[in-house]
């Protein structure tokens, strides 16, 4: 099994598209309504809307593929690209997403270090993320890799408000 990255460019849209879809639907549909669901989905991951986030020079994405297959993908963003007010010397994962098959084996962390990576590039001083209170696989998973939890936000799902914790890992 070979595991490698690739930072995505606008030629990627259409399978960055496809893959968020996927992945979101998968680990969310079980836990929100229908048309909240479709609601979210119908407005987050639009073409015009990935294309606009890919041309942003502040966010960063990168696909993780075993052998030749795409199976999730990483974003980061710094400065104003953030969904947050954190500072110039946070970097923000807005997305680890991963696809239900391939969960589990070790990816998620690939992805992190590859955040951590571009945060020290960057020479980024935090790195931070929102995950949703009820995401308790995620959770464990940021907690055992250092991250604390510093706060909330406020996320919408359709027209159902969400509470997101805000985790933050300081880099040494």
């Amino acid at each position: 099994m070979t595991i490698r990255m690739k930072e995505c460019t606008l030629e990627d849209l259409q399978t960055l598209q496809e893959i968020s879809i996927e992945t979101f639907n998968a680990t969310f549909k079980n836990q929100n309504s229908p048309e909240n669901m479709k609601s979210y989905l119908e407005s987050a991951f639009t073409l015009k809307k990935l294309e606009k986030e890919l041309s942003n020079t502040l966010s960063q994405f990168f696909f993780v593929y075993i052998n030749h297959e795409i199976v999730g993908y990483l974003k980061v963003n710094i400065s104003d690209a953030q969904s947050e007010e954190m500072g110039e010397e946070s970097l923000e994962i807005e997305r680890i997403y991963i696809r239900n098959k391939f969960q589990r084996h070790g990816l998620g962390k690939v992805l992190l270090n590859k955040a951590l990576d571009v945060a020290r590039e960057h020479n980024k001083k935090n790195i931070w993320l929102g995950v949703w209170e009820k995401n308790e696989n995620a959770i464990a998973f940021y907690k055992k890799m250092e991250f604390t939890t510093i706060g909330t936000h406020t996320f919408f799902m359709g027209d159902e408000e969400q509470l997101d914790l805000i985790m933050n890992k300081t880099l040494v």
